[in-house]
């Protein structure tokens, strides 16, 4: 089962719609284009300059006989990654269909479960074998909704009907769902937190949101999550990141390191930071580590305290946008192909490129557990 659920990560942004109208507007990449074809050639030694420390000096040449001597005994990729990394695992299945759930969320939370619920089974009647919820889809997203809506997930159903429900209509239905996040509490804290259910309806995983969501830009947004939740300490194999955690390639590398085949970021970024960089996110976690990468995100809620940019999308391991949408509530249906992600790699061989002679990532867990 490690194969299968390593391969699962939350993400952020999406709604309720028709499929067919958000995948109209999906952007395909298409590897042979001409653009792609093109390529200058490439000179037996290559020209380049030495350095010194106040900058260029003299000019040089390096053949490529000697530096490809040089790469096989001296990069050492093998130590780039701290343990190793494990190779890509061969998933039990190779192909399945997406469904990522842009949800209206309101302040009425059994209105919010009850939605939740039907955009889930509509997304399974329309293939979907793994399910996307949004971050934060049973609250308003506020500091003063939090400890309100807070559920004590460890306590069980009675005490989180929000992931009682996820729980039963994943065993009911036998789909894998990632279920957003929710605001879950715990003793005196409060955190915002991603559950995943398997297809038993039994939890897999769950991920508390590891970067909380601080930003202040004068005169755009100010909002300070770590007012009212607390940090969450651990990645997750189940490879679950919320929102802010998109931002840290180091945890998507960590991720990448541990064989994940894709990685779900339930998110909701805003009017300023959503235009700016929600996409840009997405596409270099996935174009540098080589995955997946797919994002949902609540619709938008122009009247609301926080207004969630939207754009829910799935993206490939060479940074293609395979399927997205624009702010209004909808679903995403979307098909994901693992077998392509060994030829990508195939293709960019990055984790034989490494240069583990000259830096390393450490993961600490890992580490620590051997």
């Amino acid at each position: 089962m490690k194969a299968a659920i390593s391969s699962f990560v939350s993400s952020k942004n999406l709604n309720l719609q028709h499929s067919t109208s958000a995948l109209s507007r999906s952007t395909l990449f298409h590897p042979n284009s001409n653009a792609i074809s093109r390529r200058p050639s490439i000179p037996t030694s290559i020209p380049t300059k030495t350095h010194t420390r106040f900058g260029l000096t003299k000019k040089s040449h390096i053949h490529t006989t000697s530096f490809s001597s040089i790469m096989a005994s001296s990069y050492n990729p093998e130590q780039a990654r701290s343990p190793p990394a494990i190779p890509l695992p061969t998933p039990p299945v190779t192909k399945f269909k997406i469904g990522l759930c842009q949800l209206s969320v309101t302040a009425d939370k059994e209105r919010n479960i009850a939605h939740a619920r039907k955009a889930i089974e509509e997304a399974a009647g329309k293939g979907a074998q793994l399910v996307l919820l949004p971050e934060i889809w049973n609250s308003p997203y506020s500091n003063d909704s939090f400890p309100v809506y807070a559920e004590d997930i460890d306590a069980g159903a009675d005490a989180s009907p929000s992931t009682a429900m996820l729980s039963e209509v994943s065993r009911l239905l036998k789909i894998t769902i990632v279920g957003g996040s929710i605001p879950e509490r715990s003793g005196d804290r409060l955190y915002n937190t991603c559950c995943v259910f398997g297809t038993d309806g039994k939890l897999k995983a769950k991920h508390r949101k590891i970067h909380l969501f601080d930003i202040d830009i004068p005169g755009k947004i100010t909002f300070i999550e770590s007012k009212t939740l607390t940090a969450g300490q651990s990645p997750t194999i189940v490879d679950t990141g919320i929102c802010y955690d998109i931002r840290f390639q180091e945890l998507a590398m960590i991720y990448a390191s541990r064989g994940a085949h894709l990685l779900c970021y339930p998110g909701a970024f805003n009017m300023t930071t959503g235009p700016l960089h929600w996409e840009l996110l997405q596409r270099a976690r996935a174009v540098d580590n080589q995955l997946y990468v797919a994002t949902c995100s609540p619709a938008r809620d122009a009247g609301a305290g926080y207004v969630a940019w939207g754009h829910s999308t799935l993206v490939g391991p060479f940074g293609e946008v395979l399927a997205t949408t624009e702010h209004e509530e909808t679903i995403i249906i979307a098909e994901i192909d693992y077998s392509i992600l060994e030829l990508r790699r195939t293709n960019l061989p990055l984790q034989k490129q490494r240069r583990g002679d000259l830096y390393q990532l450490v993961d600490i867990q890992r580490l620590n557990s051997q």
